[in-house]
């Protein structure tokens, strides 16, 4: 069905197709989205029942697999998409916790094989590297390089019950058959086969590095090669369509990872198909287009130009090229601004010259954009200022989005149901009309119906707690969570002081009525960031501490959710009470962590940075517990310069809390365990933990008055929950779809394959 449904979308209704490149689709479970989009759950669960199998059971068997909230929608909108990417041998590590410690273990989720994937070695395609480049008479040739195979399977993305079928395609490198035996004596052949393993490497593991940059030859051969092996798939696919000059291609290149794109396509445009310089990068401009995911300067890609001279010697050439032509055009615009033309090149001078690849992303794609309005404005105003000013038509925003086929009617069916029942099903699709829900805000059944769901969620989570964590919670404690990747901007190290804070109020009064909490942090942190690995080791120890107070009882409990991924947020995020989003402003781009919790029911506290701010605008600032600096305060502080030390002497609690993490109250047996943590908070915060603490503790304050008033708190849950329309990423994708790939969405359902005619 998969087959004959895609070439029916394609062949049938679209003359244009997308391409979104990425170096990794997030992982989660397949099956019962699956079931979701071809509205086939009830039908499935009588068959395993009357099997003698338990749905769930099957469901818990299945790995975390590939999924991405874009490609749902792409296909739930009727765009003929494919997602492009690695089909890595090793997914981003499993997480242990050892005695506190983070301890990563290989994800080898292919072990048992993927029931969803399809081998396609009719379109296994060569990928080069190393060589030389010759100049002759018939133009430009890469020559005496070494080849890598190809190799692509296909994952069926299905839409939402609309017979489309859509395709992620992920490549794997194979080692070509014929690799070169110069002697036939056996230690020589076996050598040899050996010698496979290091072109197979190249989708061997996923970088987990979060937010910083790691100049490593496998990573650009990485790049190069699911950039390489994509771009041949579509020529190829171009030419044999019956569509011919009528069909159009849109590239999407997700970060910078796939920005060697630009110079590759030039190089088939060009030494290949030998298209004129002038027409070949028009082609290009009109077809690629860059998102950008972050701003932190670590984060950005800038390879040095001596590795790409070895692994990739003419796509250096072109980028030269690219550059002269670029800086040409900026030198005419601004005769004599030697310091602009210099910040503006594609080639960085320094000790090590490096190519800096969002320029190049920049440079070759029509349109440039963040992925929440204060990300795209912060782009446009500080990171990118200057090509901003040259092309301004070209930057946009794309806010994020969700699918709420994964993230509310397949993770919390009962909400889910309750909404249905006052407005209707077709909200699955057109997310916006949860606005309708603005009219039961004073509905006394409704209010009850909403607080019922989320405390059987509560229950189910906690029951899984004990029987995977073998810890006990208090069911009816506020679920106050953070999850996601440890990161010092993130701010867990703000979330410790506010447990510090409350843990110490509750011994110094005891007896005062305090609204229960139990406090979740999770997360995996990049395997060589120090610094996140301590603060997971400050979070476990601080629980150990707080956890086993008796004075304290189950009024406070602090837990680290060991090995954070897509499958365990389908279980926290519709229990969650309170969702922690506080970052330092300015500085997450976006966020989608934020938006699933507001779906499923959960009240925000948060700073105004990445897509807080628009939820805020949704649900009314007033329905969000909103704390800290503003990205103005932020620049304020940075100009006049920030003193960690004045905050610490001046608000004691604060003080209390620093002097007990430093002094090892929470680490009795190493009690200089955290002085590097404590050492960084106090000289060396880029991200300003100290500075945003008083508001933040207040601001928590408030959230814990408000929870002692049940209905209150649904109330705002309620208002939250009919907000939420605009993130729903079919919006985001319709905005992609009609502003940068020049192509319309539609909600029409084509007739299934066994459709009577």
């Amino acid at each position: 069905l998969w087959w004959k449904w895609s070439k029916k979308a394609f062949c049938s209704v679209f003359l244009q197709r997308v391409y979104y490149l990425s170096l990794e689709f997030y992982m989660g479970r397949t099956l019962q989205n699956t079931m979701v989009n071809l509205a086939l759950e009830n039908a499935c669960d009588e068959a395993t029942y009357q099997l003698g199998l338990d749905m769930e059971e099957l469901q818990d068997i299945e790995e975390d697999l590939l999924i991405a909230c874009f490609l749902d929608s792409m296909a739930s909108l009727g765009l003929a998409a494919y997602g492009y990417g690695i089909r890595y041998e090793f997914g981003i590590f499993n997480q242990k916790i050892v005695s506190g410690w983070q301890v990563e273990e290989a994800d080898d989720w292919l072990r048992y094989g993927n029931p969803w994937e399809k081998a396609r070695p009719e379109y296994m395609r060569p990928v080069h590297f190393y060589g030389r480049v010759e100049h002759t008479a018939d133009g430009v040739k890469w020559v005496d390089t070494q080849v890598v195979l190809a190799l692509p399977y296909d994952t069926p993305v299905p839409g939402y019950r609309n017979n489309i079928v859509n395709t992620m395609r992920l490549w794997s490198a194979k080692a070509p058959c014929d690799f070169n035996l110069k002697d036939f004596n056996v230690g020589g052949y076996i050598q040899a086969v050996l010698d496979r393993n290091l072109a197979e490497n190249i989708s061997r593991v996923l970088y987990p590095n979060d937010n910083f940059f790691e100049g490593k030859e496998l990573r650009l051969k990485q790049e190069y090669f699911v950039v390489a092996a994509t771009l041949q798939d579509i020529i190829r696919r171009f030419k044999a369509s019956k569509f011919g000059s009528t069909e159009f291609v849109a590239i999407q290149l997700n970060d910078t990872h796939p920005a060697l794109a630009i110079p590759e396509l030039m190089r088939l445009l060009v030494d290949i198909e030998k298209v004129p310089w002038e027409k070949a990068w028009d082609i290009v401009i009109r077809t690629c287009a860059y998102t950008n995911h972050t701003v932190l300067p670590e984060a950005l890609e800038r390879w040095p130009v001596d590795l790409f001279q070895n692994l990739l010697p003419r796509h250096l050439e072109i980028i030269y090229e690219i550059n002269r032509r670029h800086l040409e055009r900026i030198s005419k615009l601004y005769p004599g601004d030697t310091d602009r033309i210099s910040r503006m090149s594609l080639i960085e001078e320094g000790d090590v010259k490096k190519i800096n690849m969002a320029h190049l992303c920049i440079v070759g794609s029509h349109a440039v954009n963040g992925v929440a309005r204060i990300h795209s404005d912060i782009i446009k105003n500080t990171v990118f200022k200057d090509f901003y000013e040259v092309d301004p038509e070209k930057f946009q925003n794309k806010t994020n989005g969700i699918t709420p086929r994964r993230w509310l009617v397949m993770c919390n069916p009962g909400l889910a149901e309750v909404i249905a029942e006052k407005i209707g099903e077709d909200y699955i699709r057109d997310l916006d009309q949860l606005k309708k829900l603005l009219e039961f805000v004073n509905d006394d059944a409704f209010i009850r119906d909403v607080a019922k769901i989320k405390q059987e969620n509560k229950m189910k989570f906690a029951a899984h707690l004990e029987a995977h964590y073998k810890v006990k919670i208090n069911p009816s404690s506020m679920f106050d969570v953070q999850v996601k990747r440890i990161h010092e901007y993130k701010r867990q190290l703000l979330n410790c002081l506010h447990i510090i804070t409350l843990y110490n109020r509750i011994k110094n009064e005891p007896n005062k009525p305090w609204t229960p909490r139990t406090i979740m942090i999770g997360g995996k942190a990049a395997p060589g960031y120090h610094t996140a690995k301590m603060i997971i080791k400050l979070i476990t120890s601080i629980g150990d501490i707080v956890n086993n107070d008796p004075v304290v009882g189950d009024r406070l409990k602090v837990i680290f959710l060991e090995n954070y991924r897509v499958t365990l947020a389908e279980k926290i995020i519709p229990a969650a009470d309170l969702s922690e989003q506080i970052s330092t402003a300015g500085t997450e781009a976006s966020g989608t962590g934020n938006m699933k919790f507001m779906l499923n029911g959960a009240l925000t506290i948060g700073t105004m940075d990445g897509a807080n701010v628009e939820m805020a605008e949704e649900a009314g600032e007033e329905n969000l517990f909103i704390f800290g600096m503003r990205v103005h305060d932020v620049e304020a502080l940075d100009k006049k310069g920030y003193d960690a030390v004045s905050y610490y002497n001046r608000v004691p609690e604060l003080k209390q809390a620093v002097d007990q993490i430093a002094g090892g109250f929470f680490s009795p047996s190493q009690p200089g365990l955290f002085k590097d943590l404590v050492n960084m908070l106090m000289h060396h915060d880029r991200f300003k933990v100290f500075a945003d603490y008083e508001d933040y503790i207040r601001c928590q304050e408030r959230v814990s008055a408000l929870y002692k008033n049940p209905k209150e708190w649904t109330k705002m849950v309620i208002h939250n929950i009919a907000g939420c329309g605009k993130f729903s990423s079919d919006r985001t994708i319709s905005e992609y779809a009609r502003e940068i790939w020049g192509m319309e969405p539609s909600l029409e359902k084509i007739a299934a394959p066994d459709d009577p005619r």
